[in-house]
């Protein structure tokens, strides 16, 4: 055998040895993340049409900059709208990211429980659209029987295995500052 072809049997060795540890430390999977909260004395309709209002969300995100609607159609029943946003990391604010989110708002009917949802999918890009990540959510709101309103948000979002640990810090800082910002909003509004 040449060394020709030993140097090229190595360097394909190599190249393929060099992408699986790639692939593997890239690689993405679904993770879970769920957090609730009360909100006193309030209307489920009410925050569901705060939460519904992507103009709202910037008050209740501090990551997201800045937001276009690009389509918009339906009815109070059921409306449907796309947003191209960016924001930038929570732990990392020198990272800017943009995404794009597809948003479902809509009060489901008794036999589906009842409650008031905004269900939306989103695809989150980096490095200018090189490196994408997609993620799901629905936000619900029910009201309690001391006539409150309960309000739960499950996120399921993708992360690379070797970032998993970033990812989960930052999907937890969103979700919890935005069930922070919703109840200031609503108490101050209570209050005021």
């Amino acid at each position: 055998m040449s060394i020709a072809v030993r140097w090229a049997k190595r360097r394909v060795l190599a190249v393929s040895i060099v992408s699986i540890v790639l692939y593997y430390f890239l690689s993405s999977s679904y993770q879970k993340y769920q957090i609730s909260t009360i909100i006193p004395r309030t209307k489920p309709e009410d925050v569901w049409e705060f939460v519904a209002d992507f103009s709202q969300m910037r008050k209740l995100n501090p990551t997201i900059l800045n937001f276009n609607i690009l389509a918009d159609h339906g009815n109070f029943e059921h409306w449907k709208y796309t947003v191209m946003y960016d924001e930038r990391l929570s732990h990392w604010p020198h990272m800017v990211n943009t995404a794009v989110g597809h948003y479902s708002v809509r009060k489901l009917p008794e036999a589906e429980g009842g409650h008031y949802s905004v269900a939306s999918t989103h695809k989150t890009c980096f490095l200018l659209g090189l490196f994408c990540l997609n993620s799901k959510g629905e936000f619900k709101m029910s009201r309690t029987h001391q006539n409150d309103t309960f309000c739960e948000e499950t996120v399921y979002y993708q992360c690379p295995f070797f970032f998993g640990r970033f990812c989960q810090r930052e999907v937890e800082f969103q979700r919890q500052a935005i069930m922070r910002n919703l109840q200031a909003h609503f108490k101050q509004k209570l209050h005021g």
